[in-house]
């Protein structure tokens, strides 16, 4: 065996020559995939890049990083170091500010922006379920609804949107938190001052696509006003290969 079975470090033969080169490629590895930060996973094509740098390459990758999708580069010494993804490694992704972690062959997003994650549940052959909170904000509102992205996961079982008011709410005497189609889905008639709140709790209900939660104004239209959502969910996920 030449190399290590998880991170695949180089090991020092017997009566090797120049040992210091094959320890210190190790070291290198080792610092790099410790811990894992890496700047993005949104490119394609290899950037202008520190030393140290590392990147986790997004499909249909070119240039020098042709072929490497989902592998993670890291700029060392003038040329790019790649590294193959194993079942549990974790990286943290500083332009976003989340956890992904390397399951059943595919990157998965373990939290986001303002949310949290955390396994609740794991059984057998590595098969697990996720408490996910995801939480969006809407600010400046305006019109007769406003919208969050697709904050609530395809495939996630929602039992729950909560809302509150972060600052008063103004041209509408009220507003409803639900979907499109089902505007008061969450919650109706909800407060527009300050700190009102409300946990908009609905029997369990499986969403079979990414969707989006709506505000909709009441007795006139959104002028002004910040509200802070939350999204409660279990999220299956399949047992690991």
């Amino acid at each position: 065996m030449s190399e290590t079975l998880r991170l695949a470090l180089p090991l020092l033969a017997a009566a090797q020559a120049q040992k210091h080169v094959t320890h210190n490629e190790a070291l290198l590895t080792l610092d790099a995939l410790s811990q894992p930060v890496v700047q993005s996973r949104d490119l394609t094509a290899p950037p202008a890049a520190n030393e140290g740098d590392l990147f986790l390459i997004a499909p249909g990758a070119t240039g020098d990083w042709a072929g490497r999708d989902g592998e993670l580069a890291e700029w060392r010494n003038g040329v790019w170091a790649f590294y193959a993804p194993f079942k549990g490694l974790t990286i943290h992704v500083l332009a976003e500010g989340l956890d992904l972690r390397f399951l059943s062959g595919a990157w998965r997003d373990m939290d986001g922006p303002l949310s949290e994650t955390r396994i609740l549940a794991r059984g057998g052959f590595g098969a697990q379920s996720e408490h996910r909170v995801i939480e969006a904000e809407l600010s400046a509102l305006s019109g007769t609804f406003a919208e969050t992205g697709l904050i609530i996961p395809s495939r996630a079982i929602v039992f729950c949107v909560s809302t509150r008011t972060v600052t008063a709410v103004t041209g509408a005497s009220s507003y409803d938190c639900g979907l499109s189609g089902e505007p008061s889905k969450f919650g109706g008639s909800l407060g527009i001052a300050a700190g009102s709140s409300n946990l908009g709790v609905i029997g369990p209900t499986a969403f079979y696509a990414d969707t989006a939660v709506w505000l909709t104004a009441n007795g006139g239209a959104f002028s002004g006003g910040t509200v802070r959502l939350a999204v409660h969910c279990f999220f299956p996920v399949a047992p690991e290969a």
